[in-house]
């Protein structure tokens, strides 16, 4: 074996470049575009007889933005030009706009216009781009990792087709893996990849294809270096300049972190808290992973303890889905610092547990007849709706009347918790109860 798996011309590039798929059926993720008649698939078949709408691409990195764009064009033979938000001026978009005008009008050459981190395009610069889309010079598709809604103007919003993309799931994830690890323009089988290392890749990557392919790459050019013909976790580790933080191979330490994370946040214990977030962090755990269980222990732990806590945790969760990491993570230890310090309660677990217990055990009942619709004709007839107090007539704002089924006329699903805010809906629980005749 030579000293690098990448000496030959034709794989000078890096891996990630190679193995950028060539045709729709390569494409890894987003199926939720791509199925049998939606828009973008539309697009990506049919020729270019007919005027193609013009796209704004929003998702994360490494999604598959420029991709799809490379397809779009490559499908139907167009000229694909590229331009960088970043490099970009006002100049610069007119003259691709006034040349793809004439290769249209003159030569019937479509153009297809690839505009990388669009939301870094002021007003004037989106402004430019506004002829060429509408009178179909060009075929705008536009990326953008941000909330278009918040960084595209909305004369371009109305002249193009919104398509959200998602962080790639583990599965996609694993097979782009399995192409780059077995394809000729990849590694073409000169290494193996162990399952137990390939999750500890998925998980790095974030979702990100790009970023799982240059971490392949590094992790391979480690092995190759070591004269090793399987990449081990200790060649990710270099390559990542991550210690992994001994996420062990069989997945048990991904467990037991989050274990202990949730516990001590439940257990109140701030610094615990943050010791295993900052764990999850350095190992490369998915921060959407970690947003999730959030907004669970905000409702299961903390619930009506203090209901202001459950907004927080949903809004750290978009805080990882607008801006990422690194940033987000000042975010989530925002939450945890929250989540830990608040009033615990479990109460609203508890209730809408057991409620669902009756329910499965056949505890049901028949709906009060007082409470039935009886908006339709003949529902009196039947009784329905016969006999209910309207609340908001009642001094009080509560009827004294059942609305339970029968069989479960005296159920009790809730107990208020002591704690917080909650030992003040305690008391107003408890005076409800009395109005309804329930104590």
């Amino acid at each position: 074996m030579s000293s690098s798996l990448f000496d030959s011309e034709e794989s000078s590039a890096p891996l990630a470049a190679r193995m950028r798929p060539s045709s729709v059926e390569e494409f890894a993720g987003q199926t939720h575009l791509l199925h049998q008649g939606s828009p973008l698939q539309q697009l990506l078949q049919s020729d270019w007889s007919t005027q193609r709408n013009s796209l704004i691409l929003w998702g994360p990195p490494g999604t598959g933005k420029t991709t799809l764009a490379q397809l779009i064009a490559s499908s139907g033979g167009a000229k694909f030009v590229e331009l960088s938000a970043v490099t970009a001026g006002v100049k610069d978009v007119r003259e691709i706009v006034e040349a793809a005008r004439v290769n249209k009008v003159s030569f019937a050459i479509h153009t297809v216009l690839f505009v990388d981190e669009v939301h870094r395009f002021s007003k004037t610069q989106q402004d430019a781009l506004l002829p060429g889309v509408e009178n179909g010079w060009v075929t705008l598709v536009a990326a953008t990792t941000e909330n278009p809604s918040f960084s595209i103007i909305s004369a371009l919003l109305s002249r193009t087709l919104l398509v959200t993309l998602t962080a790639l799931s583990p599965e996609a994830i694993a097979e782009i893996l399995h192409n780059a690890l077995t394809m000729s323009k990849g590694l073409d089988n000169a290494l193996t990849l162990p399952d137990e290392v390939r999750d500890v890749i998925i998980r790095l990557a974030g979702g990100d294809a790009r970023r799982a392919l240059t971490l392949l790459e590094a992790s391979a050019n480690t092995a190759v270096a070591n004269k090793e013909l399987s990449i081990s976790l200790s060649h990710v580790a270099l390559a990542s300049e991550n210690h992994l933080v001994r996420y062990d191979r069989s997945g048990d330490q991904h467990y037991d972190v989050i274990s202990a994370f949730i516990k001590s946040v439940r257990g109140s214990d701030v610094d615990a808290s943050l010791h295993y977030l900052a764990r999850m962090i350095e190992a490369g755990e998915d921060p959407r992973f970690i947003a999730r269980r959030l907004v669970v222990l905000a409702s299961e732990d903390i619930g009506l303890a203090d209901n202001s806590l459950l907004p927080l945790a949903v809004s750290a969760a978009d805080t990882v889905a607008l801006i990422g990491m690194p940033e987000a993570r000042i975010a989530l230890a925002q939450a945890t610092i929250s989540l830990a310090l608040a009033p615990k309660s479990n109460t609203a677990y508890l209730a809408i547990a057991s409620a669902i217990a009756d329910i499965q055990a056949g505890d049901i009942g028949e709906v009060p007849a007082h409470l039935r619709d009886g908006h339709y004709a003949g529902s009196g007839d039947l009784g329905h709706g016969v006999g209910y107090v309207y609340p908001h007539d009642v001094l009080g704002g509560v009827a004294e009347q059942n609305y339970l089924p029968d069989p479960l006329r005296n159920r009790r699903y809730y107990a208020p918790g002591q704690h917080g805010k909650e030992n003040q809906l305690g008391i107003i629980f408890k005076k409800i109860r009395e109005l309804l005749g329930r104590d």
